[in-house]
């Protein structure tokens, strides 16, 4: 092998993901037959445009594969139409926004400090930098999403598109009602279920695909495949803008989307990245995938309760689904802190503002956890009250954190990450 140090390297963070606890809401483990796709002999092939419309030769392979990736996620979410080349989900995002919105076009967004996403309005973000933001929040009381706020600044402000989905909010979502109010003012509904997907595929959450018009998601959180993004949509529709074909018909939405992707955002897809997407797909079809989602909800929910017990402040008060966001102020530790300490005893979580925070998004007052990727490891409900404890002793006595790891290197070799 040359590239000794590269190798080395991996090596290293194999070791790290192996002896640590990984409770990083948005990371998973993929399998090995995710893995294979993804560093295979794909990654070579050009492949710009969709199956059967190329700009480049020898893609017969190729198109067959982006084709079974393609029916095998419609099978998934029960969707007529779906777009698998996004290189992510932001990808995905920057996409739907290019193919249904101009320059300076207002759009409502789940607000970033309150559990939402860069790529719904950020400031810093491109969609808060070409578009016009507007946010709504949860309310203050009970860390719910603030519906009558949502759809009293979507009629005030009367924005092209409404977006709903975050990144660490840990509640379901009324997406009836969202489409109501966007009916209301005549806007269009993007469902961002980046995070949650895994578990709505498989009937354990509401189905946004039943009333937003356009669904976006990530494939590698607790869909459990290669890092990538989709775009997805039950039923097709005309565009509601009058753009038309140079034969003077009425351009479907899928076409808009398409053109999104390619040549909106993005040059040559990843068919590596695809066919590891369709392994995913595959295995998100299986008995053995429903058995997996079932039981990361269980386990954050029992880890919620647990964390409640000890006296920590979990925004909304629990979970439906695989994550929960916890407000540290009431045990005098930032986020930050929080991070930096359990890293050292490995475990790995990440500092998050929680809604109303006092502190800057580099400090924050609270931590993200998730239950994706330890339930990949087998961990069950015992295992998440004893993951708990293993934090709140890093959390309320630093010099714990030695004896902590030790116990936790000991502890996480009897979960091995492929069996």
């Amino acid at each position: 092998m040359e590239d000794k140090r590269l190798f080395d390297l991996i090596d290293q963070e194999k070791k790290r993901q192996t002896e640590g606890i990984e409770l990083i809401a948005s990371e998973n483990y993929a399998s090995d037959e995710v893995m294979a796709a993804a560093g295979s002999i794909l990654t070579n092939k050009y492949a710009e445009g969709l199956p059967g419309k190329r700009y480049y030769g020898g893609c017969s392979v190729v198109d067959e594969i982006e084709d079974l990736c393609r029916e095998r996620l419609k099978q998934l979410f029960d969707a007529s139409w779906v777009n698998v080349q996004p290189h992510s989900g932001a990808q995905a995002n920057a996409a739907v926004m290019l193919a249904i919105l101009n320059p300076g076009d207002k759009i409502l967004g789940f607000d970033l400090a309150h559990g939402g996403h860069l790529t719904h309005g950020s400031p810093v973000n491109y969609s808060g930098k070409i578009y016009k933001p507007f946010f709504y929040g949860v309310n203050k009381n009970d860390g719910y999403i603030d519906y009558k706020s949502l759809e009293e600044t979507a009629r005030k402000e009367n924005p092209k598109l409404i977006i709903c989905g975050a990144s660490s909010y840990s509640r379901d979502w009324d997406y009836k009602f969202i489409r109501e109010v966007a009916d209301s003012i005549g806007a269009l509904v993007l469902a961002d279920i980046a995070h949650p997907s895994g578990l709505i595929s498989r009937g354990l959450l509401n189905d946004p695909l039943d009333y937003c018009h356009i669904i976006t998601s990530t494939t590698h959180k607790t869909l459990r495949g290669p890092r990538g993004g989709i775009i997805m949509m039950r039923n097709d529709f005309e565009n509601p803008f009058g753009i038309k074909t140079p034969k003077g018909t009425t351009r479907l939405m899928s076409s808009l989307l398409d053109s999104g992707v390619f040549p909106g955002t993005q040059g040559g897809p990843l068919e590596h990245i695809i066919g590891a997407k369709a392994v995913a797909f595959q295995e998100a079809l299986s008995d053995k995938y429903l058995t997996y989602v079932v039981q990361v909800k269980k386990n954050a929910n029992i880890m919620a309760k647990e964390f409640m017990m000890r006296g920590y402040d979990i925004i909304s008060g629990g979970t439906d689904n695989h994550l929960m966001l916890i407000d540290l102020r009431n045990k005098n530790i930032t986020g930050k802190e929080a991070e930096e300490n359990l890293g050292k005893a490995d475990i790995t979580i990440n500092k998050n503002m929680v809604p109303f925070d006092t502190e800057s998004p580099f400090v924050t007052s609270g931590m993200r956890i998730g239950t994706a990727a330890i339930t990949t490891r087998g961990m069950l409900e015992d295992d998440m009250i004893k993951i708990v404890g293993f934090i709140d002793r890093v959390i309320n006595d630093d010099k714990e954190i030695d004896q902590v790891r030790k116990e936790i290197n000991a502890w996480a070799s009897k979960f091995p990450l492929h069996k």
